[in-house]
Formats: structure tokens, C-alpha cells, sequence
């Protein structure tokens, strides 16, 4: 499976960007997606992910992101999307898209090769 991110960009703060993560492969065999991202000089954190349950979907944000960032799926497109609104200049980073799953139990990870968001004061 190959993940690969597009829709990075610049933009002023307070504007918006939606990331697209397209896998060659179907998403619907994933177990999590989700978008990270880093910063100069930082580790790489978590910005949200999407895990399948039984009941559907359920996401998780970075507290940092909470109310601003929406992410969701289109399993018939094997998409996931970052809407991100509000952006501001802490938010500049390379994102990645992510994807997790598990093949006879063990955990195989996905990233993409990353997308430059940059926001400007």
C-alpha cells in the first residue's frame, strides 16, 4: 500500500487547507488512518486519526488542533482528508498521512511522503 498526501500549501493564518491522503490500496482494510506532522527542529506528533470499531469510526485530535481540524474518509475514493481551518503559524509543518493495520496480528505501518503546510502571519 502506498500513501500519497497532496493539497499542502501556503496560506495566511486564519485561512484554510484540506489535505488529501490517496492509497493505491483500499482503506477500508486499514484499521487506523490518520494525519502527523513535524515541525522544524521537533519530533513528529499526532494530528488526528480515524480507527474502524464495530459501531463505525471514531477520531481522535491533537489538543492543539481540537475544533479546528476535521478528519474523515471516503473508503469508495481509498481518501482521507485533513480539513483544516483557522490555520495558524504554529500549524506550518511537513504533514504525513498514516495508515495502520494488522496482518496475521502484527502491526504493519503506512506513511506517505509528507506535504508542506506553511502558514504566514
Amino acid at each position: 500500500v502506498q500513501l500519497v498526501e497532496s493539497g499542502g500549501g501556503l496560506v495566511q493564518a486564519g485561512g484554510s487547507l484540506r489535505l488529501s491522503c490517496v492509497a493505491s490500496g483500499s482503506i477500508f482494510s486499514m484499521n487506523t488512518m490518520g494525519w502527523y506532522r513535524q515541525a522544524p527542529g521537533k519530533q513528529r506528533e499526532l494530528v488526528a486519526t480515524i480507527t474502524r470499531s464495530s459501531s463505525g469510526s471514531t477520531t481522535d485530535y491533537a489538543d492543539s488542533v481540537k475544533g479546528r481540524f476535521t478528519i474523515s474518509g471516503d473508503n469508495a475514493k481509498n481518501t482521507v482528508y485533513l480539513q483544516m481551518n483557522s490555520l495558524k503559524p504554529d500549524d506550518t509543518a511537513v504533514y504525513y498521512c498514516y495508515a495502520k493495520r494488522f496482518v496475521q496480528r502484527m502491526q504493519v505501518d503506512y506513511w506517505g511522503q509528507g506535504t508542506q503546510v506553511t502558514i504566514s502571519s
